[in-house]
Order: structure tokens, then sequence, then C-alpha cells
């Protein structure tokens, strides 16, 4: 299964000299959803040729998302709230889990779930990279299924998402055209399996 990955961004123009902490902390208090166009590498500890993608994202708290990968292959993710539905056109399945053990310590949580971000990551400033302010969030736990997040700031703007996974492998995620509060309309957030779909999980 390709590499799933649930981020997003944020601006707030009155936090431009703040922290990358900060900034963080205010993204997570303030934006209650959004939207906008990714690209994402995956790179493997070997350093074989990155895997590229792209599509689109949305979310509205709590837990409920819709991450669109559109290239190279197509697949749909839907938080409803409740339940994660994961979409493959090509295989024609689906398959479902409950939304509380796909967001947990994920990078799913910061985006997505409560606000109570320290309860579930220690924080800490990166320093600056790529013209970025980074903040370095680890999991308290070891079921998130990755190792540490950095989140990338530019000036006011949160623009990145590189996620390292236990075995090493590096995923890093940008925004385009983010778009912080907007209206979504509420069947965005839910599915229905697709007619002869071959559904497997928690239905």
């Amino acid at each position: 299964m390709k590499t799933l990955t649930f981020l997003v961004a944020a601006a707030f123009p009155l936090l431009a000299h703040a922290g990358a902490i900060e900034q963080l902390k205010a993204f997570v208090a303030n934006t209650h959803a959004a939207r906008a166009e990714f690209s994402q590498t995956v790179t493997g500890k070997s350093g074989r040729k990155p895997q590229q993608s792209a599509g689109k994202m949305m979310f509205a708290r709590p837990g409920k998302f819709r991450w669109v990968y559109e290239k190279p292959y197509a697949q749909l993710l839907v938080g409803d709230g409740k339940k994660l539905w994961v979409y493959d056109p090509d295989l024609n399945q689906v398959s479902v889990k409950a939304v509380g053990q796909a967001l947990g310590s994920s990078p799913a949580a910061l985006l997505a779930g409560e606000q109570m971000i320290e309860k579930n990551f220690d924080l800490a400033e990166a320093g600056r990279r790529d013209d970025l302010d980074w903040v370095e969030a680890k999991p308290k736990t070891a079921d998130g299924g990755f190792e540490r997040m950095r989140i990338g700031f530019a000036g006011s703007n949160l623009l990145a998402m590189e996620i390292v996974d236990n075995f090493g492998q590096t995923t890093l995620i940008r925004f385009i055209g983010f778009e912080r509060n907007p209206a979504l309309a509420a069947d965005l957030f839910r599915f229905v399996p697709p007619k002869g779909a071959d559904v497997v999980g928690d239905k």
C-alpha cells in the first residue's frame, strides 16, 4: 500500500516573529478547517530514487479529513469523525478502522485531531533549514508509526512537514495554495464504498 501521511498548513500574520513552537500552537488553536494542494516525496533509508506523489487535502476538526492522491496513482482517504476509510480504486478495495486508532500520536493528530498536542508529543525548536523555521514533534508513545516529525514555517506560514518513520524512511510534504478556515461541505467527509468494492477492517 502506498505511503499514507496526513498533513496541512496555516497563516498567522500576527505571529510572524514568534518561535516555531508558538506558531504551531497557534495553528492548532485557531485553525478548525483547511484545504490545500500538496506534493509529497518519500525517500528510503537506502537513498534509492525517491517516490513522488501529489494531490489535494482538506480537514475539519475534530477528526474529519479528506486526503486525495491524484498522481502517480489514485487513492482516497476519508476520516468521517468516527472511521477512517482508505479507498484504492485500482484494486477496488476499501480498508476501514476507527479514527481514534488512526490518529492517536500520528501526524494526523496535529491536523485533524484535538488541540492538546503536548499531551501526545514532545516539542522542540529545530532551527532553520531551506529558508524555513522548524519545530520537531516526537510522539510520547511508540504506537504512532513514526520516530519524529518536523514542521516548517516561512515567516507566519506553515508550509511543510517532514516525517521520519521507524524504518528510517523520510516523507516530505509541501503545501501549495493553502486556505485556512474555508467553508467545507459536510459530504466531503462522508464515504460510501463503491458497489462491488472489497471492504476489509473494522466495519
